[in-house]
């Protein structure tokens, strides 16, 4: 297998790949090509089909398609030239070789997410998270999903990971500044991207469904905690109220697109936990895929993070 994340500018080569996205384009002068996003387990790559004629075979997003390329340069990436393509047959590929996973153990992140379920002392919080975190339909899917997209966590028990390491940060800092109400803060931590369970589709696609595109994970994942509330007699209204605003306000600014800013300290604790993990997991990511292209140690301007960015030896 020739993953992506290997493929170097000049090389000539066959290979199967995931296709993404396709789509028929015209260049400035008229002519038609085809413009493609082809994925692995390591990435995806651009792909261009400038030739539309003998040896492109029909096929659709979403097949697994073989085809033949030249690695060629477009403003600083990696772009395949297609010159053969078609759907490639059943053993060809292993499905494995194209979804990217979580490095960890998925069942030892979803008992240490339990713990932290059973360990939240207050009783109405204890209950709706036992809702969800004792649910084995749940947890199924919950130990599947992507945390994005892209630019992080973007693979197959993605938004597990997350989701526990933001757990875990806020447990921290619930030890350390004891203004925070622990359980508050931990429950809001384990539900803050909950959303994300019906704001992206599952992988192979992996991409926004409509009600994503819509709504968006945020107001999502509050409506989905609000349902299960609703349910519980006796749940305190202002503890409800206060859990809503925290998955509300977990980005943190309006411009990133939290409908409310933190006026808890819970909600701020959690926006900032969220930031951390999110940003940790985009410099670790970046530093896997470009330590081979550096130059002196220096990765080059990073646009997420908006700063040149060196690698450190560890």
């Amino acid at each position: 297998m020739r993953y992506i994340k290997d493929l170097r500018e000049g090389e000539i080569f066959s290979e199967v790949y995931l296709c993404k996205q396709a789509q028929t384009q015209k260049t400035k002068a008229g002519k038609s090509y085809m413009s493609l996003t082809l994925q692995d387990k390591t990435g995806t790559v651009d792909a261009k089909i400038w030739e539309l004629g003998n040896g492109i075979a029909h096929f659709e997003p979403m097949d697994y398609i073989k085809v033949d390329a030249e690695v060629t340069s477009f403003q600083g990436a990696n772009q395949l030239k297609i010159t053969r393509v078609r759907r490639a047959d059943e053993g060809e590929y292993d499905v494995d070789d194209y979804m990217p996973c979580t490095e960890k153990n998925v069942d030892a992140m979803l008992s240490e997410i339990r713990a932290f379920a059973k360990s939240v002392k207050e009783t109405h919080l204890a209950q709706l998270l036992a809702e969800f975190f004792e649910n084995k339909a749940f947890l199924a899917m919950f130990g599947k999903q992507s945390a994005a997209k892209s630019v992080h966590h973007a693979f197959i028990g993605g938004l597990l990971e997350h989701t526990l390491s933001v757990t875990q940060v806020c447990e921290f800092l619930a030890k350390q500044y004891p203004i925070l109400n622990r359980d508050l803060l931990v429950t809001a931590a384990m539900f803050h991207d909950i959303g994300k369970l019906k704001e992206l589709s599952a992988f192979p696609e992996n991409d926004y469904t409509d009600e994503g595109n819509l709504l968006g994970h945020i107001y999502m994942g509050a409506e989905m905690i609000s349902r299960k509330i609703e349910a519980i007699p006796g749940f305190p209204k202002t503890l409800a109220a206060e859990l809503k605003h925290c998955i509300l306000a977990h980005h943190g600014e309006l411009e990133f697109g939290s409908p409310k800013k933190p006026a808890l300290c819970e909600a701020l604790a959690l926006s900032m936990a969220d930031n951390l993990d999110a940003k940790m997991e985009t410099l670790r990511e970046l530093l896997q895929d470009g330590s081979d292209t550096a130059v002196n140690g220096w990765l080059g301007y990073q646009r997420l993070l908006e700063s040149n960015i060196r690698i450190t030896e560890v």
